[in-house]
């Protein structure tokens, strides 16, 4: 047998998995409850609601009196929540017409409130909080890469994963076709592939040092993109000619890890800054245009070293160029460069001494894979390859067992039984008995645990999570990965039930080497951050806008959240902070002196800066624009939902949206004024705005300003100023960006709520229910001694029921 199981082994695996799917969806299907409405909650609506929400031509599409008929509570839980929500708050019904008393108003919400939860209860019961949740396609990866011991990136060989509640851990949105399962088989074959050409192979990983003439074009009266070499030293002058500064030299000859030391300096330094320049990888071809990002570092007169590593494709090298978009360039016919065109041109440059490569691993040794896959078999190696060796046993099936055991105990991520894994021994031997070559034996057996559903579904049976359940929580939710033998042992042990070991194991985890992703993690989809590259500012309106401060950009906000964690800061801070993380080019971006040097570094801020919380970081700014205008609505719905906690529901069906804005905000302000004019549009729009037009004054690459654009054939002076001012909804007025997080920032729990629920909403993979929102108020509560500490919030949230319950 190859080393590839057959088709008829695939659709076997296939029925299993969806098999297992199937079930899944029937029971929660069987959880549809028709609890009785209390009669009391259908006399309320139909006295102070049913005259503006009834029949087909209700206001706002919203038809109490069918609600009231629909039998299938469970379904419009939803709509029950968002009706208490309103009632509580007292938008509705509205004042003008209406005799409500706060006690009926009271007394309405207590009853619908305990129905509600009387709901939510009896489904829990019966299907728990989280419902088949699976792995994500960077927790696959993450998992893949520690059983294995391999480091190839696979979820971006992956299809790209629907959010739901804002995350892909939310396992709503975790749909299973027959095509996603196919695609899970092909990245454990790849895999699988990688960890046993590693574990049987005998070469030794390479390094080579690049001079400059190595790195400069072979042939110097060819007119092409490689540097040229000057005085010693392989330079680039800065140019907007496209793969410009590539170096073949550093061409892949395998996929793999490389870590590349650069020495250069600059030449022809512009005044006050040095040389910008990019690191990118890729063909460096036109028929194979794009180029990943790898680096940034500013040359100056000085000779210094700069090292990046990068994953390469087989046949990608590097560019190394000036990039900063402010520095002169130079001009070159044809879209090549010929020897000595740019010097004469006087043109800013990089002059590179050399280049050390070493292809290199992240993590184990290829030794290291040998053990963890195949423990003390002897391997017979073959001169053809790493597919033509064997694996020696005089008891096949004992040394099988032991390791489908092992592996199974790590793969399913608890104990598992000689009894449960006999399945997949006894479809490992069958391979044995007819093909005799063992090693092929011990990969399908590693690949039928990988294609288990307790493999790639979180096993989950009861409410209340176990001490292994628990320990894979948490190192998920912190690590993107599975548990470590510490938390393992203590699951054993019975101890993870123990609050103050739990309260241990999170002060552990946050100070491991696998914590530095969990933040950058869980902000790629809370801030939306890993969309940061799906909009290119306009060059035409955003001329100063470069790729190496976008990427200086999302560096600080990672940066910023870091230092929050890890000095326990209040979450205020998302808001409103007197300090950032700043390099020489994105401070120069912010228009903020005094900064030196391409490293981030710690920049205390004063007012005049109009920096200071997440609210006002360039990332942040970037992802909420559409890279040439700005929107007050979308920005003020971003804002409201990521960082507020404050849920926009979707517009009424009918109503038009406001396109963003390009005559000025006196315009745009008009038109919302008259959109608020609807009251199905204002109670909304009492939350959107504020924010929404505070961050007018951020264009849509995140640089301040204080008009819109000029419209074109009219003077500066015509471009409408950006007038901030607005109140919240809770009445308090502000005329710019300072008073607004001032009031923002004088309810510290609202913010800390918001930041709890996103936590726990990624890391059980459930978003917060009605019956979830007193846990939250305990979680804030504990969280006031440390002046709602972002790092005290994430510990509350992992000791909270929520987190401990399915």
């Amino acid at each position: 047998m190859s080393l590839f199981c057959p088709n008829s082994i695939l659709r076997s695996l296939l029925i299993c998995v969806s098999g297992s799917v199937l079930l899944l969806s029937a029971s929660i299907l069987n959880a549809e409850t028709t609890r009785k409405r209390p009669d009391e909650i259908n006399k309320f609506l139909t006295e102070h609601c049913a005259g503006c929400h009834e029949g087909e031509y209700s206001e706002a599409n919203f038809d109490i009196t069918a609600l009231q008929a629909d039998t299938s509570d469970s379904k419009n839980l939803e709509r029950w929540v968002r009706i208490y929500d309103r009632v509580e708050q007292g938008e509705m019904p509205p004042e003008e017409g209406s005799d409500l008393s706060d006690s009926e108003r009271e007394a309405f919400g207590e009853k619908l409130s305990g129905w509600i939860r009387q709901l939510e209860k009896h489904e829990r019961e019966l299907t728990g909080r989280v419902q088949g949740r699976r792995l994500t396609n960077l927790q696959l990866e993450r998992t893949l890469h520690d059983l294995l011991g391999i480091d190839i990136p696979l979820a971006e060989r992956m299809p790209e994963e629907p959010k739901s509640s804002g995350f892909t851990t939310v396992s709503d949105g975790q749909a299973m076709s027959h095509f996603q399962l196919q695609q899970h088989l092909d990245i454990v074959d790849l895999a699988l592939d990688d960890a046993f050409q590693r574990a049987l192979s005998q070469k030794d990983l390479e390094t080579k040092k690049l001079d400059a003439k190595a790195i400069s074009r072979t042939n110097p009266r060819r007119r092409t993109r490689e540097p040229e070499l000057i005085d010693g030293m392989a330079v680039t002058w800065s140019g907007t000619v496209s793969f410009y500064g590539r170096v073949p030299a550093t061409t892949a000859r395998e996929d793999g890890w490389y870590r590349f030391t650069v020495r250069a300096k600059a030449l022809n330094i512009p005044k006050q800054k040095g040389v910008w320049c990019s690191v990118r990888s890729g063909k460096c071809v036109s028929s194979s245009s794009l180029l990943s990002w790898v680096g940034a570092f500013e040359a100056t007169e000085k000779l210094d070293e700069w090292t990046f590593q990068c994953w390469l494709e087989k046949g990608e090298m590097l560019e190394i160029r000036p990039a900063d978009v402010e520095l002169k360039k130079a001009r070159f016919a044809g879209g090549q460069i010929g020897t000595g065109e740019g010097g004469p041109q006087n043109v800013p440059g990089v002059a590179i001494e050399n280049i050390v490569v070493d292809r290199i691993h992240l993590g184990p040794t290829d030794q290291e894979i040998r053990k963890q896959l195949l423990g003390d078999l002897e391997i017979s190696h073959s001169p053809k390859g790493w597919k033509f060796s064997k694996v020696n046993s005089d008891q096949p099936r004992r040394d099988l067992k032991e390791l489908i055991l092992e592996f199974a105990n790590r793969a399913f991520r608890r104990p598992v039984t000689e009894d449960e894994i006999e399945p997949y021994l006894d479809f490992a031997m069958a391979s044995y008995n007819e093909s005799k070559n063992l090693l092929d034996s011990i990969r399908l057996g590693y690949r039928s645990l990988l294609c288990s559903p307790r493999f790639l579904y979180f096993t989950e049976p009861s409410n209340q999570l176990d001490d292994y359940e628990l320990a894979t929580r948490m190192s998920y939710f912190l690590w993107n990965s599975p548990p470590d033998e510490e938390l393992l042992d203590l699951a054993s042990r019975g101890k993870l039930q123990n609050e103050d070991v739990l309260r241990d194991q999170v002060q552990r985890m946050l100070a491991d080497s696998k914590a530095l992703n969990f933040l950058p993690d869980f902000a790629a989809e809370w801030l939306d951050l890993s969309e940061i590259d799906f909009t290119t500012p306009d060059r035409r309106l955003h001329p100063d806008f470069d790729l190496i401060v976008q990427e200086s950009m999302l560096e600080e906000t990672h940066t910023f959240l870091q230092y929050l964690l890890d000095n326990n800061l209040s979450v205020t801070n998302i808001i409103r902070s007197d300090h950032t993380f700043l390099n020489e080019r994105l401070a120069r971006y912010y228009e903020i002196d005094g900064i030196e040097g391409d490293e981030l570094q710690y920049v205390s801020l004063n007012p005049q800066s109009n920096r200071g919380g997440l609210l006002t970081q360039g990332a942040i700014l970037k992802v909420t624009a559409n890279g040439t205008t700005t929107s007050p609505v979308l920005r003020g719905v971003w804002v409201s939902e990521r960082l507020l906690g404050v849920e926009i529901p979707p517009p009424p069906s009918g109503i038009p949206g406001i396109e963003p804005d390009i005559r000025g905000a006196t315009t745009i302000r008009e038109m919302l004024d008259k959109h608020k004019s609807d009251p199905s549009c204002a109670s909304c729009h009492k939350a959107i705005d504020p924010p929404g037009f505070v961050l007018e004054h951020f264009d849509a690459s995140g640089a301040w300003r204080d008009r819109y654009p000029q419209q074109r054939g009219k003077s500066s002076k015509s471009a409408a100023v950006i007038d901030p001012s607005n109140s919240l909804a809770s009445g308090e007025s502000f005329d710019n960006l300072a008073e607004f997080q001032e009031l923002v920032c004088q309810n510290p729990e609202g913010l800390a709520e918001n930041l709890a629920s996103k936590l726990l909403t990624y890391g059980t993979g459930a978003p917060i229910s009605f019956s979830d929102r007193d846990e939250i108020k305990k979680i804030v509560e504990a969280a006031r001694e440390d002046q709602f500490g972002f790092r005290t919030i994430v510990e509350e949230v992992v000791v909270s029921d929520i987190f401990q319950s399915k």
